[in-house]
C-alpha cells in the first residue's frame, strides 16, 4: 500500500551481517484507513501514522 498523501511505502534493501553477508529484507510503512475531511466532506483515505498525527494537527475548529 501507500500513503495518498507522502507517497510513503514499503523500502527495500538487505540485512548486512558482520561477515557482510546480505540477505533480503522488507521494510513496511505503517499504513492505515481513515475517514479525513476534505472540501467538506468525509473521505476514507489510506494515510501512513505520521500524515495522521500532522493531518490532526492542523485541522481547525470553528
Amino acid at each position: 500500500m501507500k500513503c495518498d498523501i507522502c507517497g510513503k511505502s514499503e523500502q527495500f534493501g538487505h540485512n548486512v551481517s558482520h561477515s557482510k553477508r546480505r540477505t533480503n529484507h522488507r521494510w513496511v510503512a505503517n499504513i492505515q484507513q481513515a475517514k479525513v475531511i476534505r472540501a467538506g466532506k468525509n473521505v476514507r483515505m489510506t494515510l501512513c501514522t505520521r500524515c495522521m498525527r500532522t493531518e490532526r494537527k492542523t485541522v481547525k475548529t470553528v
